[in-house]
This record gives structure tokens, C-alpha cells and sequence, in this order.
């Protein structure tokens, strides 16, 4: 699957970024991955990014659009986010120290452990792109089956419930 949204560079519209992306990869997905906890880790992704290229690098230009693009072959993601902003030369990155207790620079960092792999390239084609590749985890079902246990003093069984997890093959 294959997709791609225009979209102005403007936080009011994170909302249906948001729902594009989330909204897709469940149509596309179905019952391959855990929502829950999928759905959590790629809105951080996305707004992380979205919300970088509105404020840094689209900065009080909200006539520049931004192109994003969703490409998902069985369980691995590509994302792609287009600017055309100035753009970050992130051999000045440094990453903050905790003890420092700064408020930004943490982008980068969230990205990295988010994603399995996270690309940066300055100006090509006049524009910069921030490619990002994640493999999603299986979904891990849970099997509820009934089993007797005892007999109680009226003869009916009583039932407990036994879980057994087992993953579904992708």
C-alpha cells in the first residue's frame, strides 16, 4: 500500500494528519498489529515530526505545504515527511544532557528509539526529507478457552478460564 497526503503547514491540521496515517495503517493492517500500542508510538512519530517542520523549518509560513507519504509492504513502514524549509544540518546536534532539564531537543532522540531506522537529507530538489522505517511487531493474540475443573456438590462443573497466548503468523 502506498499513499501520500498534502497538507499546509499549520498545527491546526495535525488532527487529520493524525487520522490519515492511523486511519490508513488500520485499514491496511486489520488484525496484524496491536492498535493500542501502535497507534501511541506512531501518532508520537508523527506529531513529533509534523510539529518540526511547522515550527523549525516552515517557521510563520503556513503557505508551504508539506508532503507526507505512507508506504507499507506486509509489516514494514515507510514514512516519508517533506519540507521546504532551510533545513537542519545535524552534524550541529547535540543531544541534551538530562541533568541539564532543557525543554526541546529531544525530537531526534524520540525518532531513533521509536523508529528501527531514522534518515535526514538536506535539500534535494529543493526540498529536505525526513525518512523514517519501522518493522511492526506481530499481533499476539489471546486465546480464552473454558476448561472443567471440579465438580461441584451438585454435579455441575465449574469452568476456569485458561489464556494461552499465541502469535499469529504474518
Amino acid at each position: 500500500m502506498r499513499t501520500e497526503l498534502h497538507v499546509p503547514s499549520d498545527l491546526k491540521f495535525l488532527t487529520v494528519v493524525e487520522n490519515w496515517l492511523l486511519g490508513a495503517l488500520e485499514l491496511e493492517m486489520q488484525n496484524e498489529a496491536d492498535w493500542s500500542r501502535q497507534a501511541n508510538r506512531l501518532r508520537l512519530v508523527l506529531v513529533e515530526a509534523y510539529s518540526n517542520v511547522v515550527r523549525h523549518a516552515h517557521r510563520e509560513q503556513p503557505n508551504l505545504p508539506v508532503l507526507i507519504r505512507l508506504e507499507l509492504k506486509e509489516r514494514d513502514l515507510h514514512l516519508e515527511i517533506w519540507d521546504h524549509g532551510k533545513g537542519y544540518d545535524l552534524s550541529t546536534y547535540l543531544p541534551p544532557a538530562p541533568e541539564d532539564q532543557q525543554e526541546g531537543g529531544y525530537g531526534w532522540l524520540i525518532l531513533n528509539r521509536l523508529m528501527d531506522r531514522v534518515e535526514y537529507r538536506l535539500q534535494v530538489n529543493g526540498r529536505n526529507c525526513l525518512s523514517m522505517e519501522a518493522t511492526l511487531p506481530q499481533q499476539i493474540t489471546t486465546e480464552v478457552s473454558s476448561v472443567e475443573t471440579n465438580k461441584s456438590s451438585s454435579g455441575e462443573a465449574d469452568k476456569s478460564s485458561v489464556v494461552e497466548l499465541s502469535s499469529l503468523e504474518g
